[in-house]
C-alpha cells in the first residue's frame, strides 16, 4: 500500500500542478468540456440521444462512422450483465471468456472480436483486443475480467482501432467508464442479491459533496458464490466466486477553464480454479501411455515417441491399453460438472490502480487532456489440466506486474474542422514464473531416468519481460457542407521489448518447489538460466484510419472506413529443448486491414444500425507445438468477412426491445510452416472464438401500477453457432451451437427502490464456454460447460 499512496501523491502532484498553471493562465474561460464519457442509453421518450467517445470526444452514436455497441448502467442491469465477460450475450461479434485455456485462472480474460484476439494469456503475448478503464489501457489479460459496480456505462468499438487508441486493438476496444463525482449532491445507491448456489452479493456507492468546487465518490462490493463442478477426489468445488473490490474518486472544478478527476480502484478474487473437467484421453499418446505405466495400468505399454524421432527404447507402438480405471482412457471421465483430477488447484488475482485526468481548457477551440496512471497485478492459478488422478500435466503459473501510462492530448474544435494530436507512453515490468509438472518431460535427456522409475519432472520457468512503448497520433475531421464529413488519421507507434531469463530446472515431482514466488534471484544448486542476458527487439508501424460520411436527412446517415492497427511481437518464454544457436525463439508483429460500409438510423423511436465488413488478417500469431510445448509463430493469413446488426424499439405504451445479430465468415488462406514444429491448424479449420452466427435479443414491458410504481417482465435470449476454442479442428472440444434464454421480473416503488427476481439460463441449456487439448503428445482434452440454471433475488435503493 506504501506505493498506493506514493502513486496517488504523485499523480495527484503532477495533474494538480499543472492545472494550477492553467487557471493562472487562462482564467474565465468559457466552461470546460467534461472529459468523462457520457455514453447514455437510449431513453424510452428518445432512442436517438446516445453519447459515445470512439474518437476521443463526444458526439452521437449516429454520426460517429464506427461500429459502436453503446450501454448505459440502466440497460446493463436490466440485462443482467454484471461484468465484462457478460457482454458477449447482447454484444455483435464479441467472445470474452473469463478463464484462460493455459493459465486455469478465472480472472484471465480471453477476448475476441470479429475473430480476432489471443488465446494464449502469458505475460509474453500482448492481448489483441484493448480493454479501457476510463481511458486507461489495462496490459495483461488478468484483471480484464471487471465487475460492474459503480459504472456509468461501456462501448465496444468492433473493427482496428489503431489511430486513436492504438495499443493492441487489432480487434477492437472495450471502453468501461466509472461514474463520476457529481459536485453539490449527496446521493447514494445500494444492491444486495443472494440466489442459487449460495449466492451473495452487496454494493454500496456514495457521492459526498466536499465544498462548491470538490467532490468525492466512494463505492465497494462483494460478491461470493459456490463452484458448479465438484472434485470427486476431496469436494472442492470449481468455479466458484470470491471476490471484492473498492473504489475511490475524487472531481475538482476549480473553474470553468479546469477540471481534475483522479480515481484508484482495488480489487481481489481468492477462487478454486476454472471448472474444466475432462472431455477425452488420447490413450495412444506418449505421456499418456507413461502415465499409465506409473500407475501400474496392467498391460500398458509406452509407444514410440514423437518427441525423440528414431528412439526405439519406448516399446512396440500403438499397443492399446485395456479398460482399467488406472489406464489413460476415458473411463477417467466423470460428467458435465464432476472433475477428477486430484492436484493443488486454485485461482487468485490482486489488481490496483491509481489514475488522475486533467481537462485545461485553452480557448474556446482547443482543451488539452492529460491522462496519467499507475496499475500493479498479481496472480496465480493452479490448474491440473489432464483432470484425472493420474500426473499427465499440472501447470502453476504466476505473475507480479506494474504499468506506467502518460498520455497527452490537444482537442480541437474549428466548427467544421475537427481535431485530435496526441503523444502515448506505456512502459510495463513482468515477473512470471511457470511451473509444469509432466509425466513426461519435454527434455529428452532425462527419459532415460524416468523410464527406470524416476517420479516426472518439473519444468521451471521465470521470466522477466518489459515493455516501453511511445506512440504520437492525430486525427482530422472536417465538414464542408452540413451533411458530409471527411476523417482522416495516422498513429506512428514504437515498441520495445525485454526478455530474460527463461529457466530449465528439472526436479523430481515430488520435491518441494525451490521457487514458490516470481523471482529471478539464484542460489548454489538453484535455477538455471538458460537466456541469461537480457534480449531485446524493437516494432514500430505507421497505421491509419480513413472515412467518408453523409448525412442524407435527420433519420439516416451512410459511411465508408478503412482502419489498419499492428500488434507487437516478442520471444516465447516457454522452453522445450535448446536452439541451434541456444537463442530465445522470436515471434513478429501481426496486422489487421479492415474495410467497412455502414448504415445508421433513427426512424421514429426505432434506431437500427448496419455495417458489413473485410478484415485481411496478417502474420497470425499462431500456436505452434516442438513436443509437448506450445510456442507462436508468424504462421498464418486469413481473410474474415461479416455483417453486423444492432437495433433498438421504445414503444410509448412502454415496450423495449434490444436486439443484435453478427455473421461471420473467416478463411484461413495460408499456414506457413515451422521447421521442428507441428501445426496445430490447417487451412480447413476455423479461427478460433468466430462463430458463423450471434444474436441475442432483450424484451420487456414496463407496466404502471398507479403512485409512481411500476411492474416489470423482461425475457432475454442469446444464439450461438458452433465454435472452437483452440486453433484447429477437435470435436471432443467445439462447442456445436447453443441458445439461452433468461427471464426476471422487477417492480419499482417510486424510483427509489426495486425488488426485482430472475432465472438464469431459464432452459437449462447444457454448452461449452472453454475448451483445450493437446491429444498428440500429453494425450488430454479438457473443457468447461456453463453454470446450469440458476435463480436470484434482488434488492436495491437510492437516495
Amino acid at each position: 500500500m506504501t506505493g498506493l499512496r506514493s502513486t496517488m501523491r504523485a499523480v495527484l502532484g503532477c495533474n494538480a500542478a499543472i492545472g494550477a498553471l492553467a487557471i493562472a493562465a487562462v482564467p474565465g474561460i468559457a466552461q470546460a468540456q467534461d472529459g468523462s464519457a457520457q455514453a447514455q442509453s437510449a431513453t424510452e421518450a428518445d432512442p436517438q440521444d446516445i453519447i459515445v467517445t470512439a474518437r476521443r470526444r463526444e458526439e452521437s452514436l449516429q454520426d460517429t462512422p464506427v461500429a459502436i455497441s453503446a450501454f448505459s448502467a440502466e440497460i446493463l442491469e436490466q440485462r443482467q450483465i454484471v461484468q465484462t465477460s457478460d457482454l458477449e450475450r447482447i454484444t455483435p461479434s464479441l467472445q470474452f471468456k473469463p478463464a484462460g485455456q493455459l493459465s486455469g485462472n478465472t480472472a484471465s480474460a480471453v477476448v475476441f472480436i470479429r475473430g480476432v484476439g489471443q488465446v494464449d494469456p502469458t505475460a509474453a503475448v500482448d492481448p489483441g483486443v484493448g480493454i479501457y478503464l476510463d481511458e486507461v489501457y489495462l496490459g495483461r489479460a488478468v484483471g480484464g475480467a471487471i465487475d460492474f459496480g459503480d459504472i456509468d456505462g461501456v462501448e465496444v468499438l468492433r473493427g482496428p482501432q489503431g489511430t486513436l487508441f492504438g495499443r493492441n486493438t487489432i480487434g477492437g476496444a472495450i471502453l468501461v467508464r466509472t461514474r463520476q463525482p457529481e459536485l453539490g449532491t449527496w446521493s447514494g445507491r445500494s444492491r444486495l442479491r443472494i440466489g442459487d448456489y449460495n449466492l451473495r452479493e452487496g454494493f454500496t456507492a456514495l457521492n459526498i459533496p466536499l465544498g462548491d468546487t470538490l467532490a468525492a465518490r466512494i463505492s465497494g462490493g462483494f460478491r461470493k458464490r459456490d463452484g458448479y463442478v465438484i472434485r470427486a477426489v476431496d469436494g472442492k468445488d470449481l468455479g466458484n466466486e470470491n471476490g471484492y473490490s473498492l473504489n475511490g474518486a475524487l472531481k475538482w472544478e476549480p473553474s470553468s477553464a479546469f477540471d481534475l478527476f483522479l480515481r484508484a480502484d482495488y480489487s481481489r478474487r481468492d477462487e478454486n480454479g476454472a471448472p474444466f473437467v475432462l472431455a477425452g484421453v488420447n490413450e495412444q499418446a506418449p505421456v499418456a501411455a507413461i502415465a499409465s505405466v506409473a500407475a501400474g495400468c496392467p498391460g500398458a505399454t509406452i509407444p514410440f515417441s514423437p518427441i525423440v524421432p528414431g528412439d526405439r527404447r519406448f516399446g512396440a507402438p500403438n499397443v492399446p491399453l485395456i479398460a482399467d480405471i488406472r489406464c489413460a482412457n476415458d473411463l477417467q471421465a466423470r460428467g458435465d460438472f464432476v472433475n477428477g483430477g486430484n492436484a493443488p488447484v486454485m485461482s487468485m488475482s490482486e489488481v490496483w490502480g491509481a489514475a488522475g485526468t486533467a481537462n485545461i481548457r485553452l480557448t474556446d477551440q482547443a482543451l488539452v487532456k492529460l491522462i496519467t496512471a499507475y496499475r500493479e497485478t498479481s496472480s496465480r492459478g493452479i490448474r491440473d489440466a489432464d483432470n484425472t488422478p493420474l500426473t499427465l500435466i499440472t501447470t502453476d503459473v504466476g505473475s507480479k506486474s506494474n504499468q506506467f501510462s502518460q498520455e497527452v492530448q490537444l482537442q480541437l474544435d474549428f466548427g467544421k474542422v475537427n481535431g485530435i494530436l496526441g503523444g502515448y507512453y506505456f512502459n510495463e515490468a513482468t515477473d512470471e514464473r511457470a511451473t509444469v509438472f509432466l509425466a513426461f518431460p519435454p527434455s529428452p535427456p532425462v527419459i532415460s531416468s524416468l523410464l527406470a522409475g524416476g517420479p516426472g519432472s518439473r519444468d521451471l520457468q521465470v521470466s522477466r519481460l518489459k515493455t516501453n512503448s511511445v506512440a504520437v497520433f492525430g486525427e482530422v475531421s472536417w465538414s464542408p457542407t452540413a451533411r458530409l464529413e471527411l476523417s482522416g488519421g495516422l498513429r506512428y507507434t514504437s515498441d520495445r521489448k525485454y526478455y530474460q531469463g527463461t529457466v530449465l530446472n528439472l526436479f523430481p515431482a515430488t520435491q518441494p518447489d525451490p521457487n514458490p514466488l516470481p523471482t529471478l534471484a539464484t542460489s548454489q544448486g538453484g535455477p538455471l538460466f538458460i537466456f541469461p542476458r537480457p534480449f531485446q527487439r524493437d516494432f514500430a508501424a505507421l497505421t491509419g484510419s480513413g472515412s467518408i460520411q453523409y448525412r442524407w436527412n435527420d433519420a439516416i446517415s451512410t459511411y465508408a472506413s478503412y482502419a489498419k492497427s499492428f500488434k507487437s511481437g516478442g520471444f516465447n518464454t516457454r522452453y522445450n529443448a535448446a536452439t541451434s544457436n541456444n537463442l530465445p525463439v522470436p515471434f513478429s508483429d501481426e496486422s489487421v486491414t479492415s474495410y467497412e460500409a455502414g448504415i445508421k438510423t433513427n426512424i421514429g423511436r426505432l434506431r437500427l444500425n448496419l455495417a458489413a465488413f473485410e478484415a485481411q488478417y496478417q502474420d497470425i500469431q499462431l500456436i505452434f507445438r516442438q513436443g509437448v510445448v506450445p510456442l507462436l509463430f508468424n504462421a498464418g493469413e486469413a481473410r474474415i468477412r461479416g455483417f453486423e446488426a444492432e437495433a433498438s424499439y421504445r414503444a410509448p405504451w412502454g415496450l423495449i426491445f434490444d436486439g443484435g445479430l453478427s455473421v461471420l465468415k473467416d478463411k484461413i488462406k495460408s499456414i506457413t510452416p515451422i521447421p521442428g514444429a507441428t501445426a496445430t491448424v490447417t487451412p480447413s479449420d476455423d479461427l478460433p472464438f468466430t462463430p458463423d452466427l450471434q444474436a441475442n435479443f432483450g424484451l420487456s414491458y414496463k407496466i404502471e401500477l398507479g403512485g409512481g410504481t411500476t411492474l416489470t417482465p423482461r425475457v432475454d435470449g442469446t444464439y450461438q453457432s458452433k465454435i472452437t476454442f483452440i486453433t484447429g479442428s477437435i470435436p471432443l472440444i467445439e462447442e456445436n451451437g447453443y441458445f439461452v434464454g433468461n427471464a426476471s421480473v422487477g417492480i419499482r416503488f417510486a424510483n427509489r427502490i426495486e425488488l426485482s427476481a430472475g432465472v438464469n439460463n431459464i432452459l437449462d441449456s447444457r454448452y461449452l464456454i472453454q475448451g483445450n487439448a493437446s491429444l498428440a503428445t500429453l494425450g488430454y482434452a479438457e473443457r468447461i460447460f456453463a453454470r446450469p440454471r440458476n435463480w436470484f433475488a434482488q434488492l436495491s435503493t437510492s437516495f
